[in-house]
Formats: structure tokens, C-alpha cells, sequence
């Protein structure tokens, strides 16, 4: 009930509807607030001095209503109702319910006329040339001459406040409990009385004559007995006449006088109960539909609070993951900084080492020259010539070999004290500003639009979609079918569209479908098997693609002739490969005797030769067919025969000694002759199909 106030609000007020009165356009408000939000508009003879002689509307400048235009019959969809004419929305504020509004400086006189007058008890009489705006669809009305009462009074909506505003009361209380009553669950209508439970199982037991006795929630009960006789509603034009006919031109209720000498004496009416159990019947459907919707509403407020729910789980559980990875990076990153500071550390300790060496090296040296050195100026200092020459040669030589151990390679560092060591970041700075998510799931699982999958002869359609509110990128989808006998899938097309037609399939046979999609990622869920029929009889025509070129085609490919005096070989457009197949071919022309040949063939039979000249066709082509002559073709894989029928004659089998592959109806003929083809025939009643075949399995 509470979802049901809304409706029973004026859009003015805000209030529930009091006096509710019905606009043109169907929408409703109280008869008060009508009266507030009334505009006068000026003197259509005289727009100008109106706006001169200082009157109210002068004040309004926003009602621009020189250029108002009344709106037609045609173009507003209302026509004249109840004494007022349609004209268009005139410009106007508007209040948070969507209704007119005045300036607070400038109230329109208008305005303030809506109390009640003076020791009356009644509104006052509106001013003419009043303009009304309807709250919600902002429709400009023009009343006549007599205003507010021209609107009928919706009775109905009265009502259905009236018993809103009853039910909102206190609860009802028990009226067989003796010292605190208790609410009451039930009434019964018979007996007209409220019992709580413990005093409907005591004194109203559902047995014996009171088990006839209705039952009804206490609301229910508090509003049947509330109810008031219904009003009996009146006309607006003629207010001394009752409401009896309906007049469905104008779809308004009428009186007897409305139909003698008013407006709708030309108009089609009928009976108003007639009408009123109509439109009660149009109501009640139009709400069952309405009540699927609401149910359909409900389940998807579910669906959707339930995914609020889901949406959050998510989110945590994502952020989990998300922090997860970032923190597994740092810790590789921590321990590739740690691999990166050991190779520095290595790299210091070494340079280090080659200098120290070098630098102990350079000291021993250094020392050794200097010692040497001081022994030379200390033997220079010898005076003895003899004494001298006995070691000064000796002694020079040393000083040349230490003088050349100072080359140039030993005073050069061994070692440069720079790092040539340079990490380079910038690919993985880079890449790091790039890191975002990107799709790491694999599609979901594809529908198939039953709608437009179907078979057709040998050949099947398959259309499918991606579920609705799926954002997962798909690369390609995956189309399998079994082999018409129950047994494993196998892929048949592999591609980006989402319809596929599969030709060369087997005749009277069941096939299963399924669809996957991929991407990077992997591949998605199979979508629902899909199980289709094949047509029971082959139905086919001449092949004209695989046809020698002088074979010539007509009869929508069904009738075949040749223009060369030699055989030339055509073939069917449908192959075979299992169960039991049968046609004729009738002969149309038949001149000189020629030799056609009949029977079938595989794809790469020669077509330059009669038919079974080689070891790629089978065929019969023994005599007795002249014009008018009726050849017929059986095929039966399971048996592995052929057999031929002229005139309803047989004349065979031929046996197969291997019988594997695709097999094509065929026909090799000349000029001479003139054939017919009717394909999609019953199996003849002499022939019994393999126990394991049933009649008219094909492919």
C-alpha cells in the first residue's frame, strides 16, 4: 500500500487529493489547487490595451502570450472537453513538483481568490479568460464560461484516498477478546467481526456451517465494511442528468441529453456498463502484463543487489591481488638491487686489490733504486782508480737494467679508478609507467541465438553472441560438431564471425553443436549444445560448377541436355557417403538412338567420357529407355549395392567391392537426349533398407 501513496499525492499540494478533478490530458488535482495556480490571460480582441490599461497580466511578463497559438484539434492530441479549449504550454517557473510559480513580488491577483468566500462555505466564481497549466505535463488549457466545473470530478481516485487514508488508521483490534485485545488477523464477512488467531480457532472454527464463511485480512474487511454507496456521477453540462451512455469518439462519459441536442449526438456511443466491464477486462490484462513486469523488476532488483554484493567481494579480493603482485615486484626488485650491489662490491674490491699490489710493488722498487742509488754515489766517492774499475763495470750495468725496469709500462696505473659499471633503468622505469591491467581472463561461454540457427537440406546455420555486460576481449571463436551419429566433436570452423553455415552434412541425421571462444589469455567455456535435424530426403539438383562446359542446364538446373555429338558427364550438387538414397530421371528427348549412361560417381570423375569408362563411376547402360521412360537410381551404402530401376523394372544390383568416400548422383549423355531430374523421393516399397538404415537416411 505504501508504494500506492505516490499516486494518491497531487502534484501541487503535495497532500493526498482532495475534490480531484480530471484534465484533458488525463492527469488529476485538487480542485483548490487548480484554483491556486490559475493565470488570466488578456482579451484576445484587444491583447494591447490589456497590457496598457495596467491590469494583472501586464505584471506577467514571462506569459508571453501574444504569442500564444491555440493548439488544434490534430497537432495537440485534445480536443474541446468539458468547456475549455487546448492552447500550448506558455512559459513559466517552476516548483520542485513541477508546477507553475509566481513571482513572490508580484503575486497575480488571481492567485489570492481562492479562498472561500465569506459566510458561503464555496469557491468564488473564476474570472474569464483563465488559463490552467496541468502540474505534470504542462498543457495550457483555456477555461470557458464555466471555469472549474467544465472538469469532471474524479470520483474514483476520491474513493480509493478516502479507503487509503481509513487503512493508514490504528490497527484494528480483536473484538472477542475480553480485557486487552489483541490486533486482529481476520474478518469474517458473514458474521462481520475481527478475531485474532486464538479467538478464530475458539469461536469461529473452520467447520460445520461456518466453514462457508470468507475469510479476509482485516484491512480488506475494515474497507468492504467502510465502503460507501456508490455515487451516482453526473454530467458536467447537463448537471441535472445521470451518466447512461459512453462516447467512444470523444472517449468520455455522456448523458441522454448530451446525445439529443449537444455535441455528441453524431458520435458512435454504446452502453456505459457495456463499457465499463470492457474496460474493467482491458485493465485487468493490461495489469497482468504490468504484474510480469513488476515480478521481472523484483527479480532483477535481486540480481542486482546480489551483484553489489559480489561487486564488493571482488573488489576486496582483486585489491588483495593487486597489492599481492606490487609487492611481489618489490621483492624482486629488492632482490635484483642486492644482486646488483654484490657486483658493485666485487667490482671495488678488485680494483682495489690491483692498486695495493701495484702500489707494494712500486715500494720494493723504489727502495731497491734508491739503495742502489746511495751505493753508487757512495762509490764514486773512491779515490783508488784501481779499486774503481774493479766494480764500476759491474756496477753500471746494474744501474742500466734497474734504469730499464722503470719503463714506461711501470709507472702507468694497472687499474682506472672510474666504475665502468652503468645500470640502465630506463627500460623498466618505462615499463613500469606502462604497468595496467590488462585481460587476463578467457571469454565466457558464448549463447547461441536459437532464433536464427536452422537447417536446410544438407547444410546447417549457427548464429551465436557474447553474454550481455561482457567485457572480455574475444580473438575468435570455435565451432564443433559431432558426426551425426553420436560420436566426438570435431572443429569445423575457427574465425572472428559469429554466424557460420556448414554444408555437406549427412541427411536424416542429428548433429550436435557447440561453440567456444578464445583469446591470449586460453579458451573460453563450450556454450550449450545445440542438437539440429537434418531433411530426411536429399533433395538436389545438377551441379553446373562441376558440369563439363558443354553441358547445358535449364528447369532451375533439374533439366540437363548437351551440345556435342559426345558424352559429356554431369554430376549432382549433393555427395552421399552412408545410408539409402533414391531418384529418377525421366527421359524427355531420346533421337538417334544414343547410349546415356546413369549411376554415380566420385568428384574427380572424367567428364569427357561416358560414365563408367573409368574407375570413378558406376553406371548403368543397357537399352530399353526411349522417350517418355522412367530411370531409376537406388543407392544403399549398407549393403553396398546399386541398384536400377527403368519403368518401375529392376535391372541390376551392381555390387561394390569397396564403397568409401563421397558419391555424387551422375548422368553422361549427348546432344541426342534430353533428361529431367526428381530428387527426394521415397524409398521404393519393394526395397527393404539394413536393419541398421532406416528408409531415406542419407549422407
Amino acid at each position: 500500500m505504501d508504494e500506492m501513496e505516490e499516486e494518491l499525492k497531487c502534484p501541487v499540494c503535495g497532500s493526498f487529493f482532495r475534490e480531484p478533478i480530471i484534465l484533458p490530458c488525463s492527469h488529476n488535482i485538487c480542485l483548490a489547487c487548480a484554483r491556486n495556480i490559475l493565470v488570466q490571460t488578456p482579451d484576445a480582441e484587444s491583447p494591447q490595451s490589456s497590457r496598457a490599461s495596467g491590469s494583472g497580466v501586464s505584471d506577467y511578463d514571462y506569459l508571453d502570450l501574444d504569442k500564444m497559438s491555440l493548439y488544434s484539434e490534430a497537432d495537440s492530441g485534445y480536443g474541446s472537453y468539458g468547456g475549455f479549449v487546448s492552447a500550448p504550454t506558455t512559459p513559466c517557473q517552476k516548483s520542485p513538483n513541477g508546477v507553475r510559480v509566481f513571482p513572490p513580488s508580484m503575486p497575480p491577483p488571481q492567485q489570492a481568490q481562492h479562498h472561500l468566500l465569506p459566510h458561503t462555505g464555496v469557491l468564488p466564481p473564476v474570472p474569464r479568460n483563465s488559463c490552467l497549466t496541468c502540474p505534470q505535463c504542462h498543457r495550457s488549457l483555456t477555461l470557458d464560461d464555466r471555469g472549474l466545473r467544465g472538469f469532471p470530478k474524479n470520483r474514483v481516485l476520491e474513493g480509493v484516498v478516502d479507503r487509503y487514508q481509513q487503512s493508514k488508521a490504528a490497527a484494528l483490534k480483536c473484538q472477542l477478546c475480553e480485557k486487552s485485545p489483541r490486533e486482529a488477523t481476520v474478518m469474517c464477512e458473514q458474521c462481520d467481526v475481527f478475531y485474532c488467531d486464538p479467538c478464530r480457532l475458539r469461536c469461529h472454527p473452520p467447520r460445520g456451517p461456518l466453514a462457508k464463511h470468507r475469510l479476509v485480512p482485516p484491512a480488506q474487511g475494515r474497507i468492504s465494511r467502510r465502503a460507501s454507496p456508490r455515487k451516482i456521477s453526473t454530467c458536467t453540462e447537463h448537471e441535472l442528468e445521470n451518466l447512461s451512455m459512453y462516447c467512444v469518439q470523444c472517449k468520455t462519459p455522456v448523458c441522454y441529453q448530451c446525445l439529443e441536442d449537444g455535441k455528441h449526438s453524431t458520435h458512435e456511443v454504446k452502453a456505459l456498463g457495456a463499457m465499463w466491464k470492457l474496460h474493467k477486462g482491458q485493465l485487468s490484462q493490461a495489469l497482468n502484463v504490468l504484474s510480469d513486469r513488476a515480478t521481472e523488476a523484483k527479480e532483477f532488483l535481486v540480481q542486482l543487489r546480489n551483484m553489489v554484493q559480489h561487486i564488493q567481494e571482488n573488489g576486496v579480493e582483486f585489491e588483495a591481488c593487486l597489492v599481492a603482485q606490487c609487492d611481489a615486484l618489490i621483492e624482486a626488485l629488492n632482490r635484483r638491487k642486492a644482486q646488483l650491489l654484490s657486483r658493485v662490491t666485487k667490482e671495488h674490491e678488485h680494483k682495489l686489490s690491483v692498486v695495493r699490489d701495484q702500489i707494494s710493488h712500486c715500494t720494493v722498487k723504489l727502495r731497491q733504486t734508491t739503495g742502489l742509488m746511495e751505493y753508487c754515489l757512495e762509490v764514486i766517492k773512491e779515490n783508488d782508480p784501481s779499486s774503481f774499475l774493479q766494480i764500476s763495470d759491474a756496477l753500471i750495468r746494474r744501474v742500466h737494467m734497474t734504469e730499464n725496469q722503470w719503463g714506461k709500462g711501470s709507472l702507468t696505473p694497472r687499474m682506472s679508478s672510474d666504475f665502468d659499471l652503468t645500470l640502465d633503468s630506463g627500460p623498466l622505469l618505462q615499463t613500469i609507467h606502462q604497468l595496467d591491467f590488462v585481460q587476463m581472463k578467457v571469454p565466457a561461454a558464448p549463447i547461441l541465438q536459437l532464433e536464427e540457427c536452422c537447417t536446410q537440406t544438407s547444410s546447417a546455420t549457427l548464429s551465436w553472441k557474447q553474454p550481455p555486460l561482457s567485457t572480455i576481449a574475444v580473438d575468435g571463436y570455435i565451432l564443433e560438431l559431432d558426426d551425426g551419429t553420436g560420436g566426438q566433436f570435431r572443429e569445423v570452423y575457427v574465425g572472428t564471425e559469429m554466424i557460420c553455415t556448414v554444408d555437406g552434412l549427412h541427411f536424416n541425421s542429428t548433429y550436435k553443436s557447440r561453440v567456444k571462444a578464445f583469446n591470449s589469455s586460453g579458451v573460453g567455456q563450450y556454450s550449450k549444445t545445440l542438437v539440429m535435424q537434418t531433411s530426411e530426403i536429399a533433395w538436389f539438383t545438377f551441379d553446373s560448377a562441376s558440369a563439363h562446359p558443354d553441358i547445358i542446364l535449364s528447369n532451375d538446373n533439374l533439366t540437363v541436355t548437351c551440345n556435342s555429338y559426345d558424352d559429356r558427364v554431369v554430376m549432382g550438387n549433393t555427395g552421399f557417403s552412408r545410408g539409402v538414397h533414391y531418384w529418377e530421371m525421366t527421359i524427355d528427348r531420346y533421337d538417334n538412338h544414343p547410349d546415356p549412361a546413369f549411376g554415380v560417381a566420385r568428384a574427380d570423375v572424367m567428364k569427357d567420357v561416358m560414365l563408367g569408362k573409368d574407375d570413378k563411376a558406376w553406371a548403368i547402360t543397357d537399352g530399353g529407355i526411349s522417350k517418355g521412360a522412367t530411370v531409376g537410381v537406388l543407392l544403399d551404402f549398407t549393403r553396398g549395392i546399386l541398384l536400377f530401376l527403368i519403368n518401375d523394372e529392376q535391372q541390376g544390383p551392381v555390387a561394390f567391392n569397396t564403397l568409401e568416400g563421397m558419391y555424387y548422383p551422375a548422368i553422361s549423355l549427348n546432344r541426342n537426349v534430353q533428361v529431367t531430374l526428381h530428387s527426394g523421393l521415397p524409398i521404393p516399397d519393394f526395397y527393404t533398407p539394413g536393419e541398421s538404415e532406416a528408409a531415406g537416411s542419407v549422407c
